[in-house]
């Protein structure tokens, strides 16, 4: 692991001082680049253009045509947290717009992923025969299932944010908007699969009051963007500008207020990781909301998740939302007992010179092995893939990278190494998915092992840590916990992590399941409490140098704390 505090410029800092900003803020936001207070609002002014993104003003213009022939449409969704709602955001914005619009989210473990030919053959069950398939988070890679719908009469328009394939290219679809397509100029590469469907119904509004067709009394597709906050964070995509934008205003919306009740209950569901919407930030999305809904997907249907972001009535949404909370604890069981078991096995097939981590059990629940794959990816630092054995036999994979290694780009070049061994795979750089012929596994892990050792370097694989320096006893206080939640944090725009050196007064491990490292801390005459998760080793004694960060908790007596939140231990 290679250790470095993050670089900033002083004059940049000092003038987000002078805006307001306390010093520690301004140095940490200055570490990213950040040169005013003006670029972290939600000011949808600083968005960039639906009009630069490829397709959406096709999409528009198809989607209103097929609204004004009342041509029935059906939204295909995925069942991940960003399918999710970005299924909300297709279904609410184009019922506001006069649509006869359902929608469907495959069985992940039936269906399989994307818009797949069995999924199409679901759509036509639906009542009503459909006319035209909208997929949202998905369908860039679905050429056999858009086939399969052409051939049925169907007209199809993809909206995704995945990488196309190199060797296929793109699907035969009426309307593709994906900012990964080739062409598309639009400058921020970073959405994911709710804030395409959400330039669509940008642009689709206003080409309905170009032709002044009738809106519902009231909307606009502003009122979405708490979805669109909620579905970008879980996604983990990169956190550029634009998404900043996005999400900010999102927050704002659910701060004051002006949030659907499926949101409001998904974040005071359960007895852990409740919030308070009025205070809602970006971690209380990634590990209370998200993985709520993501729960669904993984383990049931994500209907259910859909159903509770699409619920106007807040009783109906609130028990909705403490199912999704129950299935998740669920997942964290079997998630718990699946890591045990495929730690193991990754452990064996770490020797000298191996580049990769493969492992595959024929039990292992579908819905959790790309949690595992990132739990391992964490633990070993390697590309991994965690594969199960459907019923069909055939080998399903979910795989996690590491920074500097592209998944999607040596899936590629896995199947140029072994064509037809993977009967269909994609995803993107950091995230993928994979499915393998029957008895594929072996093959697999040859070709992504030779692979890797082409792509990867020392470099690559040595870990990377940045911190923002260090805080002084009077740093750890609720003022400054306070003011550095208040940004939008996440993928490529992490939230602040410091390196300090303290003193173990006492330490102990905890938790359902016995990795929550809970620790007392001294350092400059503060006593402080701290806890890491997942903890391996050890426990530690005497002076211990850890990288943190700074989170807000609320004692018995409802005073609020500042804990650390302890990422390494060095």
């Amino acid at each position: 692991m290679q250790l470095s505090h993050r670089a900033y410029s002083p004059i940049d800092a000092m003038k987000l001082v002078r805006e307001g900003c306390s010093p520690i803020l301004a140095r940490v936001l200055a570490g990213r680049g950040i040169k005013s207070k003006s670029e972290l609002a939600g000011d949808l002014g600083r968005l960039h253009h639906h009009s630069l993104l490829k397709g959406a003003a096709e999409a528009a213009e198809f989607l209103a045509d097929a609204i004004l022939l009342k041509r029935k449409l059906v939204v295909v969704a995925d069942y991940d947290c960003d399918g999710a709602t970005a299924c909300a955001i297709a279904v609410r914005g184009l019922r506001a717009f006069g649509a006869d619009v359902t929608y469907l989210v495959p069985d992940r473990m039936v269906h399989g992923y994307g818009l797949t030919p069995s999924v199409v053959d679901l759509a036509m069950e639906n009542p009503g025969t459909p006319e035209v398939l909208l997929t949202v988070d998905n369908g860039i890679a679905s050429h056999a299932g858009i086939a399969h719908a052409k051939s049925l009469g169907l007209d199809v328009v993809v909206t995704d944010h995945h990488l196309p394939s190199k060797v296929l290219g793109l699907p035969n679809a009426e309307v593709i908007v994906d900012p990964s397509q080739p062409g598309c100029d639009f400058p921020s590469k970073a959405l994911a699969g709710c804030g395409v469907i959400w330039y669509v119904l940008w642009a689709l509004q206003d080409e309905l009051r170009r032709r002044d067709r009738p809106i519902a009394p009231g909307f606009k597709v502003s009122s979405l963007l708490p979805l669109v906050a909620v579905g970008t964070v879980a996604d983990v995509v990169a956190l550029d500008h634009n998404n900043r934008v996005l999400i900010q205003a999102g927050l704002d919306k659910i701060r004051a207020g002006e949030v659907f009740p499926g949101i409001e209950a998904l974040a005071t569901a359960g007895a852990f990781n409740r919030c308070d919407p009025r205070a809602l930030v970006t971690t209380d999305i990634a590990f209370g909301i998200g993985p709520r809904i993501n729960a669904a997907g993984r383990l049931e249907s994500m209907a259910i998740g859909i159903e509770c972001l699409l619920s106007d009535e807040a009783a109906h949404a609130e028990a909705l939302a403490e199912r999704l909370d129950t299935i998740n604890q669920e997942r964290r069981q079997i998630e718990y007992d699946t890591i045990d078991d495929a730690v193991k096995q990754a452990m064996a097939l770490i020797v000298e010179g191996r580049q990769s981590i493969v492992v595959h059990h024929p039990e292992w629940h579908a819905g959790v092995i790309g949690i595992v794959a990132g739990r391992i990816k964490e633990k070993r630092y390697r590309p991994t893939f965690v594969l199960t054995t459907a019923d069909s036999g055939e080998i399903k994979g979910s795989g996690r990278s590491i920074p500097g290694f592209n998944l999607k780009d040596a899936l590629d070049m896995v199947d140029k190494l072994c064509p037809g061994l993977m009967v269909k795979f994609g995803g993107h750089a950091m995230a993928a998915g994979v499915t393998l012929k029957a008895g594929g596994v072996a093959e697999f892990q040859r070709a992504f092992e030779e692979v890797a050792c082409e792509l990867l370097t020392d470099e690559i694989l040595n870990q990377k840590v940045e911190v923002d320096g260090s805080l002084a006893g009077h740093d750890f206080s609720p003022a400054t916990a306070r003011k550095l939640r208040v940004p939008v944090w996440g993928q490529g725009f992490p939230e602040p992590a410091f390196c300090d050196t303290f003193y173990v007064q006492s330490a102990k491990i905890t938790g359902i399941f016995k990795d929550q490292l809970n620790m007392t801390l001294e350092r400059d005459g503060c006593e402080l409490q701290a806890t890491r998760f997942r903890h391996e080793g050890p426990i530690p004694e005497g002076s211990v140098k850890l990288v943190y960060k700074l989170n807000l908790t609320v004692d018995p007596k409802g005073r609020e704390v500042v804990k650390l939140l302890v990422d390494h231990i060095l």
